[in-house]
């Protein structure tokens, strides 16, 4: 169901108060999901609805069974994939490696796991002959996470090949590996922890202060800009206390690696040329300059034997994912000028010894999405990418002298796409708004679809899940918005309900047609839920992305005012009178901002939000992102931060409000929502602050189970008691009674 309406105007007269170890149940339950026999894909199915069956649970969140890490090998006869569940007495999440066999591009039995049930794995590679397939998993003691395994002839143990400990990337011919890793450090301070560096790097080589007694002192002493990275519970050691990752080859058979770069930069994707004669890889060398704001990364090539590394690419701007064609005589990858500016597909013709030859071709010069790392077709004639259109994300192809052309369709998101060499096999990972992802198969062309894992069936089968339904509106100056409503399992026709308006992340990121645990839950407990795309998402054009510039909260406000009216318009049944607002990170930021000022909500949950722009900058670990936003720093555009403040705004605030913010959340410092429940609370509003250690600002993704479980019943309880037990209606009586 779409539903599209124009609106000239918000409707509401109060909207613009103010300018401005995984248990054996469940192994039983994968294996029983693979083995279940492939269908043809359904991708536009609503899951179990069924009036007797309950809606979406926060408690439901433990069996979420997530797939991805696609890899199809070169040869076509398997599909590795990662399968991550959730262990929830040990309040963790595991990975294991899977294996799907196939026969001339079709399923050849069920799925298997190949990696330990009690070790997690990740990131599966194969060697080009389909042989050895590697993953990384971090073992007891071992300082080597780099882990291989047998697929043809006698299988066994994972074993370690002599010299490669880090991400293997084979030569064409299978007789070398290339990798990146810091030479003779051993991964000492990589991870930044204590344990691992020792004091290393705890105080900055270029201190000018001194100590009294260095081995009574257990602090830090600071003088770089990156002392702290957020997913990252300990502070950072300081930069030039790292070794530089370099390349290093070494014999397929294993060996000692020899290091073939010496760069003052880290070194980054490696990538053969076809002939194995060459290395391509990704470098920033002004990566240690804090105060460089430009683009500067660039592709560099090095021979496999060693030598002087040159530069390939030295326009201004980062080029990245490099693809090497299938004849070796030309480079696919992704260029982006300037922060802001578009980011371009281009191609450039090569030499035999590695060099560009001319002017590099823009394949996407007319096209005005984001195209993701290319990848060549086994004929070479055109270049594939996924990309996000709208709320989806899907497969295109660009060649040069043809319009880009998208290759998969419909209301859903694709991603982790992987191809056979010889071009006949596809997998990738498909998910949409009442169907967590799961691994697909299919022609490169988009055709003969099928789904070959249902991890997630047994449990869905159980749950009534509403489908999202789009909604479209058109702002004041002609562009179109979208959004999507999700309707509340209990909805009958002529009731009356409370809605949920749910903002996203970035800015510039997406809602669209994915799974997501929260806007299920709140349906589950009685609610509409309206999210939306305003001005400032990704996947409608590059205008579009960047139309909130310098207007933080001023153009997108428009938006989310409008959408809610437009779901007003749609659906009779949701009270005017029994709206909330949440999101987190911007979607935070946007929360404390409409709640300061409109009064068109009557409740509220902000998290990991911003409340004061100027201390925001200060604290974070991101300040890139406002200095280019708001053109500048705060110094340069005092007024400007305070202006797109909501703390400045706070005194109007009546929603009550729930605060969530990690406790480690470096990219958006607790300190700020601090400020927001000091002032509520000094204001008399309703507010409560939910802390979560040991969480960063991805807690709720990648957060510890027990809490990411915990953040869904926060928010599902704090709006049931506003918007149902205790109604605005019945909350002003009783303040009146009061009075």
């Amino acid at each position: 169901m779409t539903v599209s309406i124009r609106l000239r105007r918000h409707a509401s007269p109060n909207a613009n108060r103010r300018p401005a170890a995984i248990a054996a149940g469940a192994l039983r339950r994968l294996a029983a999901a693979a083995a279940a026999a492939a269908a043809p894909c359904a991708p536009f199915a609503a899951a179990g609805l069924s009036a007797q069956n309950p809606g979406y649970a926060p408690e439901l969140y433990y069996r979420l069974v997530g797939v991805g890490d696609v890899a199809v090998a070169p040869d076509g006869a398997h599909v590795a994939f990662t399968v991550t569940t959730v262990a929830e007495e040990e309040n963790r999440r595991h990975r294991e490696i899977w294996l799907q066999p196939l026969t001339g591009g079709r399923p050849a039995g069920a799925a298997f796991a190949v990696t330990s049930s009690g070790e997690d794995s990740s990131g599966p590679r194969w060697s080009p002959d389909g042989s050895l397939l590697a993953f990384s998993s971090s073992r007891g003691d071992d300082p080597n996470a780099v882990w291989f395994l047998r697929v043809r002839g006698p299988g066994g143990e994972a074993f370690h090949i002599e010299g490669v400990d880090g991400a293997p990337v084979w030569s064409p011919d299978g007789s070398m590996i290339a990798f990146v890793g810091a030479p003779d450090d051993g991964g000492s301070a990589e991870d930044g922890t204590d344990e691992a560096a020792g004091r290393e790097g705890r105080i900055a080589p270029d201190a000018v202060t001194r100590t009294l007694d260095a081995t009574r002192f257990d602090g830090r002493v600071v003088t770089s800009m990156r002392y702290k990275r957020d997913g990252r519970l300990a502070l950072q050691p300081h930069y030039l206390t790292r070794e530089k990752r370099q390349l290093m080859v070494v014999e397929a058979a294993g060996g000692t690696p020899r290091q073939l770069t010496r760069v003052s930069f880290d070194v980054g994707g490696p990538v053969w040329s076809r002939d194995g004669s060459v290395i391509f890889f990704t470098g920033d060398e002004r990566e240690d300059d804090e105060l460089d704001i430009e683009n500067s990364g660039d592709i560099w090539a090095v021979d496999a034997r060693g030598g002087t590394v040159r530069r390939l690419t030295s326009n201004p701007g980062t080029e990245r994912a490099p693809a090497v064609s299938p004849d070796g005589l030309r480079m696919a990858f992704l260029s982006t000028p300037a922060r802001g500016s578009q980011t371009d597909l281009m191609v450039a013709e090569m030499g035999p010894d590695g060099h560009f030859r001319g002017v590099p071709a823009n394949l996407t010069a007319d096209w005005d999405l984001l195209p993701g790392a290319p990848d060549w077709t086994a004929d070479g004639e055109a270049v594939r990418f996924s990309a996000g259109t709208g709320g989806n994300s899907h497969l295109f192809r660009a060649a040069p002298g043809e319009e880009v052309r998208q290759v998969t369709g419909g209301a859903r998101r694709l991603s982790s796409f992987s191809f056979s060499d010889a071009g006949d096999v596809m997998a990738f990972t498909a998910t949409d708004a009442v169907t967590p992802a799961e691994l697909y198969l299919g022609a490169p062309d988009g055709t003969s679809e099928q789904k070959l894992t249902r991890f997630n069936d047994d449990w869905l089968s159980g749950v009534t899940l509403m489908p999202a339904e789009r909604l479209a509106w058109t702002a004041e100056d002609g562009t179109e918005i979208e959004g999507w409503v999700v309707k509340p399992v209990n909805y009958r026709p002529g009731g009356s309900y409370p809605l949920v308006l749910k903002i996203h992340g970035g800015p510039h990121s997406a809602y669209g047609n994915t799974f997501f645990p929260t806007f299920h839950v709140l349906s589950a407990a009685g609610f509409f839920v309206l999210y939306t795309n305003p001005r400032g998402s990704s996947g409608y054009g590059h205008d579009f992305r960047y139309a909130t510039r310098g207007e933080w909260g001023i153009v997108d406000r428009e938006d989310y005012l409008a959408g809610v009216e437009a779901a007003l318009a749609a659906y009779p049944e949701i009270d005017a009178n029994r709206l909330g607002v949440s999101g987190g990170s911007y979607g935070g930021f946007m929360t404390n901002w409409l709640t300061a000022t409109t009064d068109r909500f009557q409740a509220a949950v902000t998290s990991r939000s911003i409340a004061n722009w100027e201390s925001w900058w200060g604290t974070s670990d991101a300040q890139g992102l406002t200095e280019y936003e708001f053109y500048g720093p705060p110094w340069e555009q005092r007024d400007l931060y305070r202006r797109l403040s909501p703390v400045s705004y706070v005194e109007n605030v009546t929603a009550p409000t729930l605060i969530i913010h990690s406790e480690n959340d470096y990219r958006t410092p607790i300190g700020d929502g601090e400020q927001w429940f000091m002032s509520l609370k000094k204001l008399g509003v309703p507010v409560e602050m939910v802390r979560y250690p040991r969480s960063s600002h991805g807690l709720s993704r990648t957060g510890e189970p027990w809490l990411l479980a915990d953040r869904l019943e926060r928010i599902r309880s704090w709006f049931v008691h506003f918007l149902v037990d205790n109604p605005p209606r019945r909350r002003a009586a009783a303040d009146t009674g009061r009075r």
